[in-house]
Parts: structure tokens; sequence; C-alpha cells
């Protein structure tokens, strides 16, 4: 039975550390603190290790609470009834949970506030798109904390921010914002601009 325990933690534990990278975003913005966002952005390409790991772990631990017990004939006193730690729903519970960590990165962008802003464009010619290198976004959850904190400045037309490209294409009002203000803001989420190209 301490096996078991010890399989449902350790499928447990991988399946948080495989999300880390995705959730710490979450709780930055939670907390106010949007710097702390790409504290565990190193577990990113350790993540595919430990989801395969977080499969493997759990279902081993669900092989051996499912396997048939051989009957022995011994005079050994019968095991009594598992305790909840020990039970199937207790598995349950854990690898519903671990899925759910381990898709996280699908889903977070409903945790982050729409920032939905009523332009009014005085001039076209006062508008610029300007390309934003970015290291350190691993995933869609890095994504919607860049988006989050450049929308909260004036002048912001549009924000789209991408980690498979690593960059952040940025159209806004020159008039009531500049390129070293939405650099500040991106920088403020703890991912650092690289460099920045104006289209």
């Amino acid at each position: 039975m301490k096996s078991e325990n010890k399989l449902i933690g350790a499928g447990l534990l991988t399946a948080i550390t495989a999300s880390l990278c995705c959730i710490t975003p979450i709780l930055a913005l939670l907390a106010g603190s949007s710097g702390i966002a790409s504290t565990f952005s190193w577990t990113e390409p350790f993540r595919p290790y430990l989801m395969g790991l977080t499969f493997l772990v759990l279902g081993f631990a669900w092989y051996q609470k499912l396997k048939l017990k051989k009957e022995i004939d011994c005079e050994c006193k019968p095991d009594e009834n598992p305790t909840f730690i020990q039970s199937k729903k207790f598995l349950g519970i854990v690898t519903v949970f671990s899925v759910v960590m381990l898709a996280f990165p699908y889903y977070s962008g409903v945790f982050y506030p729409k920032t939905g802003k009523q332009i009014i464009i005085v001039d076209k010619l006062d508008i610029s798109t300007t390309e934003f290198k970015i290291s350190g976004m691993t995933c869609a959850s890095c994504e919607e904390h860049v988006n989050h904190e450049v929308n909260k400045l004036s002048g912001i037309v549009n924000s789209k921010a991408s980690y498979e490209d690593g960059n952040a294409i940025i159209k806004f009002d020159k008039t009531k914002t500049n390129e070293n203000e939405i650099e500040k803001a991106i920088n403020s989420t703890g991912y650092t601009v690289t460099a920045k190209k104006e289209n």
C-alpha cells in the first residue's frame, strides 16, 4: 500500500511540475506581481518527459490497484478496508487532477480578463505597428500574459503575442503611447524584449 501511495504522489508531483511554467503567469497575475511569470519557464523543455512520466506512473498505479490479487493459503489477517487515500476513488481524483493540470496551457486564456477597449482613431497616420522579439515565452499562457500587460496601456489598437514565433506584433497609436512604454510593459511580465522592428 505504501508503494501505491508513493506512485500516486509521484504522479501528482510530475503533473504539477509539467504545468508549472504555464501556471506561474496566472498565479503572478492573481498576486499582482507579474514579474515572476517567467520564473519556471526553464521547465518547459522537460514538459514532454514529465508528461510521459506522469502517464507511466499513474498507469502503473492503476495497474497495481486493478490487478487481481492471488489467493494464498495462509492464516494471515485479511486486508482491512483501505483508507480513502488508498482507495480507487482517491486515485481517480488524482488522475483527473493530473489530466486537468497537463491540459492547462490549452485553456489558460480563460483566466485572463478581457481587456476590451474602445479605440478612437483620429488620424490613421498616427497608427504604427512594431514587432517585438521576446525571449522566455513557452506556452499560450505566456502569450496571454504579454497581451494582458500591453493592453493596459492607452492607445493599443491590437496586441498579438506568439510563443512559437517568440514575438509580439503590436499596433498602437503613436500619440498615446510609444515603443519604449510597450517594451517596459512586456519586460514587466518577466519575459524580455530582445529586439524590435517597426513594420
